[in-house]
Parts: structure tokens; sequence; C-alpha cells
């Protein structure tokens, strides 16, 4: 079995194939670990078997007054013409951090994907979500609830942003000359693999919460 992970800390992303988030009142915070480590999952260098299902892409968690929104991805920044990745063979795990220390997994779900009611149907299965009743269970790209809790997964447009040429230009010139222009993210016109969760506020008590997330193969 192999495994992935990292835990998000104050200066930076963790380590291989891991990305993750903070979330504090009134802040965001957000690191990417897109094709990490290159040689196990970016289809570039690992031209025979690259592990594109199992690669962590982005963590983003945000809250209202109401909810905790958490969105794990993976698969990507994958072309427009392939579909999602819909592994059977892969675990994912995020876990919360509501108390000290940071990388306490005090609330820890799991999901993974596979066959719906027919071979050509894909479907999702998420356990240990706080206070849900057993597994979630349903079909891949539709919003999913149970007890309170609301699930999706599905193919998406990669929302991370990063301008390669201005990191050039600014290396080049010394200047800085980072732009907006969607046309000059390494990420535009690609899509995500993603699951996206909400759950309310109050199943994760009042302070902050840290997030983590790990992808293990566990089958061939």
């Amino acid at each position: 079995m192999r495994l992935n992970m990292g835990y998000f800390a104050a200066i930076g992303a963790g380590t291989a194939a891991a990305a993750a988030a903070l979330l504090l009142p009134g802040q965001l915070a957000l690191s990417a670990d897109h094709l990490d480590p290159p040689s196990v999952t970016d289809p570039a260098v690992n031209t025979v078997n690259a592990d594109v299902a199992c690669d962590i892409a982005d963590n983003y968690m945000w809250q209202d007054a109401n909810s905790v929104f958490i969105v794990h991805s993976f698969g990507g920044p994958s072309a427009l013409t392939l579909p999602a990745f819909y592994d059977r063979n892969v675990l994912h795990t995020v876990n919360l951090s509501t108390s000290a220390p940071a990388t306490s997994a005090d609330v820890s779900f799991r999901f993974r994907f596979g066959l719906g009611a027919n071979a050509n149907e894909f479907g999702i299965s998420v356990e240990n979500l706080p206070g849900v009743n057993g597994p979630l269970i349903g079909p891949v790209e539709q919003i999913l609830s149970k007890d309170g809790v609301r699930v999706y997964a599905g193919l998406r447009d990669d929302p991370f942003f990063f301008d390669n040429p201005g990191l050039r230009l600014s290396r080049t010139t010394g200047v800085l000359q980072f732009t907006s222009n969607p046309s000059r993210s390494a990420f535009f016109a690609r899509n995500i693999t993603a699951v996206v969760l909400e759950i309310p506020r109050s199943r994760l008590g009042a302070g902050t919460i840290e997030l983590s997330s790990n992808c293990a193969r566990i089958g061939a």
C-alpha cells in the first residue's frame, strides 16, 4: 500500500502529494500540491503508470454562519477531454484538527468510489462524517444529503491559479509582473476531480480548524 499525505503548517504545505488549508475566523489560507512527487503522479515524467487518481491537488476550507465547507481535489490538472478519476482502489482520508496539536485528527472521514447500480455508473461512499448515522452513499455528479451533511463528487474546472509567465518575467527582470489574467494561469482550461462537503459548524466546535488529507492505494 502506498500512502500520499501531508499537513498544513503556518509557513508552508506538507510533504509529497498533499495539500491543506487552515480555517481561522475571518481568514483563509490555501496551499497546492499538484503532480507531486512527479516520479509517481506526473504523466509527463512517469509516462507509463502515473498514479493520477491518487494525486492530491488542493484542499480548500471556508465557513459561513452555519456551515463549514471543505473541498478535497485530486487527479489534475487534467485535460478537458479526460473524464473524472473515480478509482475504486483508492482511499481518500480528510482529517480535521479542532484542538492542539494541529496534527491531531479529531475528526477523520474517508471516502472511496465504486460501481453504482450498473457497470457504467460510479458512486461514492463517505464514512465517519460527524453527526451522520452510517456512511453517506450515492451517485457522483449529484448533491447528496444525509443527517444535515451534504456531499458532491464530480469533475470541475480546476480553480487554482498560478501565473507561470509572470514568474518567469519576474525572475528575468527583477520586477514583479504577476497578473490576474486567467489565460496566463498554468491551470487555465484544466479540470480537476473534486469532493465537496458541507458540514454544520456546530458539529466541529467553535475554535480553529486545521485540515490535512491523504490518499492511499489499497488495491491493484
